[in-house]
């Protein structure tokens, strides 16, 4: 029928756009098209037979011939009211009465890149992974991570104690440091991350937390197994918000937890002695691909639960401009001496990190360096940060760490040198030995935490990777530490004759530690992670 091929060609570009009914404008453009139509074929009819009728009839829907009998007028005016009638429904049915037709839709806005996905930063410390992930999965991503080691302390320590150090226990001894198992889910926006530790970081971080003395439930055993364990939301706005709620990491320090990630076993002082973790909150806004601002509301420095009446409060910038250049701040404040709630806490850990050469396929394929400052203190019940006086004396944490680190043939071998110093007068950030079972809650009189004490140290680290895989790594390291007190185990060791007595870290009739200025130490070690 000639309304449907004439009804679908229908459509003034600038229907949609007029004041006028639609249904009006349609109506009016299907008789004008349909007289047009009828008037090309009385045209086509009244020319001779030849190739001028036979190119005119190809502009109609259908070809005229001589013999088919010519249309009454009634047939005609039937024809021209079916057409208006079928364009205003189709009108009616595209844009209603009083409105106007809908614009074409917009293209969709290009995607925003994922935060620091512009370059590969697995040179910087603390992020060191294989980019292929075997176990992942539609909305899992699964992590399994295994740290075996055998350290080897020059001391000679009779009871295979090792002390001042928070990845680094047991001498003459092949230990598992950690086991873990876990990984990332991502679904909807929906996020969530738990890591286990199974060996000796399960009994090993918690004793260095003394929250958990305040109040009941014991939180050092209800975490005990579990590194990492959070869950969040993901909010797309600017190149992404995160708002994650649990246990995670700090990277205050800039070392990982896992000393696979890291760019030696142990780390110097500003990074061994300051939190791995934190119990809380925390919002993660990344205003653009190279930029992350995350503030938190934490129970404290590296606790299960919380030192006083107050919770803690951080922020971490990290800064990205190009592959090659990496900036990390953290910044602290709280009330984390316990059973002192007037006693407040602050403190800045800030690191830089530069990639300068980079020769892929070269036998030197990379070379980078870190650097980081760290500076804090305490005030109030009791302590200053400067100008102490008896009454109340200086308590503050100056303290650095530098390393360098070179990758040769094609990244399979990793040599760092490094080290750094601290000055920690009043001990509070010092780990505090296991002298007779004594953790950060119980303290010894053998080696005290008072306002005024003083402590130094420095350290240096030598470490070699052999990496055959991006996921194993072999690792050889040689440590070299030094304190102005008697504080590394000694041959003596720690540990009284029989065993702990008494309370952890009680004085023990008869018996003192053997402790020395000293360390020297050998760490092999196997890492993987999948």
């Amino acid at each position: 029928m000639i309304a449907l091929p004439v009804v679908d060609a229908l459509g003034w570009p600038g229907a949609g756009r007029s004041t006028v009914s639609p249904v009006v404008v349609h109506s009016i453009s299907a008789v004008v098209t349909v007289l047009f139509m009828a008037a090309l074929l009385r045209l086509a009819r009244g020319l001779p037979a030849g190739a001028m009728r036979r190119r005119l009839g190809r502009v109609l829907p259908f070809r005229p011939h001589e013999d088919r009998p010519r249309p009454r007028p009634r047939r005609f005016a039937h024809l021209v009211l079916i057409a208006a009638l079928g364009s205003a429904g189709v009108a009616h049915a595209q844009a209603p009465a009083g409105s106007a037709a809908p614009s074409p839709a917009p293209s969709p806005a290009p995607a925003r890149p994922d935060p620091f996905a512009f370059a590969d930063f697995s040179w910087v410390p603390g992020n060191y992974g294989a980019s292929e992930r075997p176990l992942s999965a539609k909305a899992f991503t699964g992590e399994f991570r295994v740290d075996a080691a055998y350290h080897y302390s020059f001391n000679r320590p009779q009871d295979d104690t090792i002390s001042g150090s928070s990845e680094v226990f047991r001498h003459g001894e092949f230990q598992l440091t950690q086991l873990g198992a876990g990984g990332d889910f991502n679904y909807r926006n929906v996020q969530a991350r738990l890591m286990t530790q199974f060996g000796m970081y399960s009994t090993t971080t918690p004793r260095s937390d003394a929250s958990p003395a305040r109040g009941q439930w014991t939180l050092d055993s209800a975490y005990r197994y579990i590194s990492e364990a959070y869950g969040g939301y993901h909010i797309d706005k600017m190149n992404g918000i995160n708002i994650q709620a649990g246990i995670f990491m700090s990277y205050v320090g800039l070392w990982s937890y896992y000393n696979f990630d890291n760019w030696t076993y142990q780390p110097s002082y500003v990074s061994s002695n300051t939190p791995w973790f934190f119990n809380g909150v925390r919002v993660q806004i990344f205003p653009s691909d190279k930029l992350k601002i995350e503030p938190w509301l934490i129970d404290g420095w590296q606790s299960y639960g919380r030192f006083n009446n107050k919770p803690g409060v951080g922020l971490q910038v990290l800064w990205r401009p190009t592959g090659s250049f990496s900036i990390l701040g953290n910044q602290y404040f709280g009330a984390d001496t316990l059973g002192i709630p007037d006693r407040k806490r602050i403190h800045t850990d800030d690191s830089v990190m530069v990639k300068y050469h980079d020769a892929p396929g070269k036998f030197l394929g990379k070379a980078a360096a870190s650097l980081t400052v760290d500076a804090g203190c305490e005030y109030g019940g009791g302590v200053s940060c400067s100008g102490g006086t008896a009454d109340s004396p200086s308590q503050y944490f100056l303290g650095f760490m530098a390393y360098n680190r070179l990758w040769v043939d094609h990244d399979r071998l990793g040599f760092t040198f490094g080290g750094g110093a601290i000055k920690n007068p009043g001990r509070y950030l010092v780990l505090v030995p296991p002298i007779n079972g004594a953790t950060a809650f119980s303290g010894t009189p053998y080696f005290t935490a008072a306002p005024g004490d003083p402590f130094k140290a420095w350290d240096m680290q030598v470490t070699v990777d052999y990496m055959p895989r991006p996921f194993a790594i072999f690792r050889f390291e040689f440590n070299h530490r030094y304190a102005t007190v008697p504080y590394w185990a000694g041959r003596g060791g720690v540990t009284p004759p029989g065993g702990n007595q008494g309370p952890p870290g009680s004085a023990v009739p008869g018996w003192t530690p053997d402790l020395v200025k000293t360390e020297n130490r050998v760490t092999v070690a196997m890492l993987i992670k999948l």
